[in-house]
């Protein structure tokens, strides 16, 4: 498992300017695809009559499509060439693109964004080496603030182009609007970039690869199905869970045998790198799942408009963008493990106050709380990437990038199927037990005005109830989700006393936690 390696930059290199737009442009094109999509899904949901827990499998089918395909893309890079590999991604991830746009059914459109994933994964550490060889040394941490700026617009951007889009012209209009962005980055790095030289001897454990993937696969689908099959019970779920266990053992297996394997079990020798990849992996679960779950409260339970919802979402992704750069200069001056504290008890108080929401809170509110919570975000990102690469051996950090963001990707997409499942059980948990209270011998019925709307012998009476319980077992729901994020990020926190404080400032590239 490896990303491509970047070469020294021997001497200037011809149209540095062209390049660097044209390789962020592919950069802030996948960036978007990973938060833009957030504050549509109640419009895709009605469009192909979708659950509210089958819709993020808009999301989850995207994320698990790239984490699988990251850890590959150095070799392909390797073996195919580099710019040929990149031309590829760009034009696959606009043709999927423009088949998320047109999908008519819940299937087409997660098949897309799987497709879409698979050829996104590859556009960011790709991107990463061609501006490692384009600038000197010297040069080389500019560049890679800009990339890490790049990166970040997602997040910023986002939910309020989707927003936009989706309010003035069409939910379908966040994926069509890859397709100018990606036909510019596509001409210019077909006219400026120069290819790499292929390696016909490159060679990838597929064996590793393929257990690692089917592993992966299988848990993701044993957690979207599982909520809708009553877990256990389905033997369609139990298949998936034996799959999965099945794939990873044998994956471990061949680790731990094989003379080179797609995971270089030495990685794991490591007490920082080993746990950092929890610490990352809770970084996953709870900023992206937290981001799943505000769109539907936004928009369904405070009856946002689409826009609305979109730019009060949008000051999470600058609150990291700002503490990144802020953390990036207290790096060495500051413990990294007192900054990792710091980012978890951010998340964690953000979180904490999330579960005293009600749909009646302000709009300054949630935007503070977005903020405290995305600058916890980036409280994390640099400080954790420097922690886990500062012992590990120079020849071992490209594998190690690899696994890293797989950890990430893979905690997003389980978390946010962990959420929603949790979400969709505990408001049918928590109607059951506020409806065991409507009964002829509540005296709350006996007054005038709840007789008059809520009259449980009228039908009308009835669907206005049962509208009101709903809502209250929706918003408790709500409550118990916001609670076990803030509980895993207090959970994490002792953790940080494990990590060994690097003894030299490590030559490493923070960049890589946000690949």
């Amino acid at each position: 498992m490896s990303n491509a390696v970047a070469q020294p930059a021997a001497s200037p290199v011809a149209n540095r300017g062209a390049i660097t737009a044209c390789v962020i442009l592919a950069v802030i094109m996948q960036a978007l695809d990973t938060t833009i999509a957030n504050v549509a899904l109640p419009y895709i949901q009605g469009s192909v009559s979708a659950s509210a827990d089958q819709i993020n499998w808009v999301l989850t089918s995207y994320i698990v499509a790239a984490a699988i395909m990251t850890p590959p893309s150095g070799f392909l890079a390797a073996r195919f060439g580099r710019k040929n590999v990149l031309l590829v991604a760009i034009a696959g991830f606009v043709v999927a693109s423009v088949l998320c746009g047109l999908a008519q059914s819940l299937p087409q459109i997660v098949g897309f964004r799987l497709l879409q994933g698979v050829f996104g994964a590859s556009l960011v550490p790709l991107s990463q080496g061609i501006l490692l060889d384009i600038y000197t040394p010297e040069e080389r941490g500019s560049a890679m603030a800009l990339f890490g700026v790049s990166v970040m617009v997602g997040p910023v951007l986002g939910p309020v182009i989707g927003g936009w889009l989706t309010e003035n012209i069409s939910w379908r209009w966040v994926f069509y609007i890859n397709v100018p962005i990606g036909l510019v980055a596509f001409l210019g790095i077909v006219t400026f970039v120069t290819e790499t030289k292929a390696d016909s001897q490159a060679r990838l454990d597929w064996f590793g690869f393929g257990m690692l993937s089917i592993a992966i696969a299988g848990l993701q689908l044993f957690l979207d199905r599982g909520e809708q099959l009553d877990w256990l019970s389905s033997a369609e779920v139990q298949i998936e869970a034996l799959v999965a266990a099945s794939a990873f053992y044998l994956f471990l297996a061949h680790t731990f045998t094989a003379e080179r394997s797609f995971v270089n079990p030495r990685l794991f020798l490591d007490r920082n790198f080993a746990v950092s990849m929890f610490f990352i992996f809770v970084v996953g679960v709870t900023y992206l799942a937290s981001l799943a779950l505000m769109t539907p409260y936004l928009q369904t339970l405070m009856g946002y408009p689409v826009m609305t919802a979109g730019i009060v979402m949008g000051p999470r992704g600058m609150g990291t963008m700002v503490c990144m750069f802020i953390v990036g200069r207290l790096i060495g001056k500051v413990d990294t493990r007192v900054l990792l504290a710091a980012g978890l008890g951010l998340t964690a108080w953000a979180m904490y106050d999330m579960t005293g929401w009600t749909p009646d809170v302000s709009e300054w509110t949630i935007v503070s709380v977005g903020f405290v919570q995305g600058a916890g975000l980036g409280f994390l990102f640099v400080p954790l990437t420097t922690v886990a690469f500062s012992t590990l051996p120079a020849q071992m950090r490209g594998e190690g990038t690899g696994l890293y963001n797989l950890s990430r990707n893979v905690g997003s997409s389980v978390g946010i199927s962990v959420v929603s499942a949790l979400l969709t059980e505990n408001v049918q948990v928590n109607h059951a037990s506020i409806g065991a209270y409507v009964t002829p011998f509540n005296r709350g019925f006996d007054t005038t005005a709840v007789q008059h709307s809520l009259d449980p012998l009228t039908a009308a009476g009835r669907a206005a109830l049962d509208s009101l319980i709903t809502a209250q077992a929706t918003i408790i729901a709500y409550i118990d989700d916001f609670k076990l994020l803030m509980l895993m990020s207090l959970v994490a926190m002792p953790l940080v006393m494990l990590l060994r404080k690097p003894q030299a400032k490590p030559a490493v590239d923070h960049s890589v936690a946000m690949e």
